[in-house]
């Protein structure tokens, strides 16, 4: 079963760069999903696919996937420049503001 490691890309609903300095782990899934007749619930047979492991750095998470004999696929980070605003966003509620600033 292959497994890839990571660097996750930042959340699309924030400007911040948290949890995308950590690299992940993350299994393949071996076999499809199926729909369980009964509730309509998703199901799956394969347990690995719903592990997901953090690591501090990239080399531990390759060494601990040479260690435990996983197969691994490495992907490229993608780096973001951080969008850092000199003001942020305690300069919406400025008192010392030049201009009549209305939403």
């Amino acid at each position: 079963m292959l497994a890839k490691i990571y660097q996750p890309a930042r959340n699309a609903m924030q400007s911040g760069q948290a949890k995308t300095k950590t690299w992940v782990l993350e299994f393949a899934p071996a076999s499809a999903r199926k729909i369980d007749p009964l509730m309509g619930w998703i199901k799956t047979d394969d347990m690995d696919s719903q592990v997901k492991l953090s690591f501090n750095a990239r080399k531990a998470a390759v060494d601990y996937a040479k260690e435990h004999g996983i197969p691994f696929e490495v992907l490229p980070a993608h780096k973001r420049k951080p969008n850092v605003r000199p003001g942020g966003y305690g300069e919406n509620f400025a008192t010392n503001r030049r201009a009549v600033w209305t939403h």
